[in-house]
């Protein structure tokens, strides 16, 4: 199993625990603390799916969506936030997010959205 994922989010606690769970079921799996780093990875790797925290200091995750769709029409994104915005999560499911779950989130329900979104 190649598949990519990158996990997007400043908070070093859930990029490890997620990180941890995705390569033990076999992913290939990268980390970005911030919206720079997630378009530099984008940019190099091509991920197959994205994880990405909503409320990241500097770009938030609706711009760093943005961004990735224009790199990359077809990019898979699922979206994490903390808030109960609901419009924020529209607004990200408008540009294609996915899904979207709140935190804290239970980890086998991400790790089977992951196994939906990535057929292996």
């Amino acid at each position: 199993m190649n598949e990519k994922i990158l996990i997007v989010d400043d908070q070093f606690g859930i990029r490890i625990l997620l990180n941890e769970v995705l390569q033990k079921e076999g992913y290939q799996t990268f980390q970005a603390a911030n919206g720079i780093q997630a378009l530099e990875i984008v940019d190099k790797h091509s991920p197959d799916l994205v994880l990405l925290d909503m409320k990241i200091p500097g770009m938030d995750g609706i711009e760093i969506l943005k961004r990735m769709k224009q790199k990359d029409a077809d990019i898979r994104v699922i979206i994490m936030t903390a808030y109960g915005e609901l419009d924020m999560i529209q607004e990200a499911k408008d540009l294609g997010a996915l899904t979207h779950f709140a935190k804290p989130f239970d980890i086998d329900d991400i790790r089977q959205a992951v196994k939906q979104y990535i057929p292996v």
